[in-house]
């Protein structure tokens, strides 16, 4: 960051299905829901920060539980806004820090939240082998599952430019993982050395079924693959 951003102990929170949002990552976001727009008016009218949460669908059976939130969550700066004839907007959020839910203050006219900070710790005095190797299984998975294309493959090229073991993690993370519950997992461990290998663990096993499901496949195209 180029300035220094003071985090206030409460900020607005939006909470969606599936999604573990990190620092450092770029998210957009399509503001629609009636709540949201007047967070989002609120917000550019000051500091420009709220926070994002996942949904814990764990404790969705709970009594009085409206949109029960993870307790970790990001809170991210609106970088870009704009808005649409019908009233709704597109806007950029970059995430900035790691965050605790200590309270929901209130639900109306939309959610706040009393936060605390969340410090990473390295866990090691140098995670660069490890940024690495997770590297090496990154690009090695993409090429397995032939996901070439301009997303993936763009990411793969980005994250090769970034050379802090801690923002690679994460950026990866929220950019190439597919499994919101390791996600979710990730963004709760503050252990970067431990956060490294959790992912590294997961693209190995993704990496051996992949090379089990080719070498079955054997010369048949994926539309065929049920004739082996």
């Amino acid at each position: 960051m180029d300035m220094e951003i003071k985090l206030p102990d409460e900020v607005p929170l939006m909470t969606l299905p599936n999604t573990a949002f990190f620092p450092q990552a770029l998210m957009p976001l399509h503001i629609f829901e009636p709540r949201y727009r007047h967070m989002l008016r609120d917000v550019l009218g000051s500091n420009r920060l709220f926070a994002v949460a996942g949904l814990n669908p764990r404790r969705g059976d709970d009594p009085g539980q409206f949109e029960p939130p993870h307790r970790v969550a990001t809170v991210g700066i609106v970088r870009a806004c704009q808005k649409t004839e019908n009233g709704t907007s597109n806007l950029l959020l970059q995430g900035l820090c790691r965050v605790e839910i200590a309270q929901i203050v209130t639900d109306e006219p939309y959610r706040r939240i009393r936060i605390r900070a969340l410090a990473s710790q390295p866990g090691a005095d140098d995670n660069t082998p490890l940024r690495r190797e997770l590297a090496r299984l990154l690009a090695l998975k993409l090429k397995l599952s032939a996901s070439n294309g301009p997303g993936p493959g763009e990411m793969a090229a980005f994250l090769r430019t970034v050379d802090d073991p801690e923002a690679f993690v994460d950026i990866a993370a929220f950019s190439l993982c597919e499994d919101p519950k390791l996600k979710q997992k990730l963004l709760e461990t503050l252990d970067v050395r431990r956060r490294l290998e959790l992912f590294s663990e997961r693209l190995r096993g993704d990496i051996a079924e992949l090379k089990l499901r080719r070498k079955l496949q054997g010369r048949l195209g994926d539309d065929r693959i049920s004739d082996n």
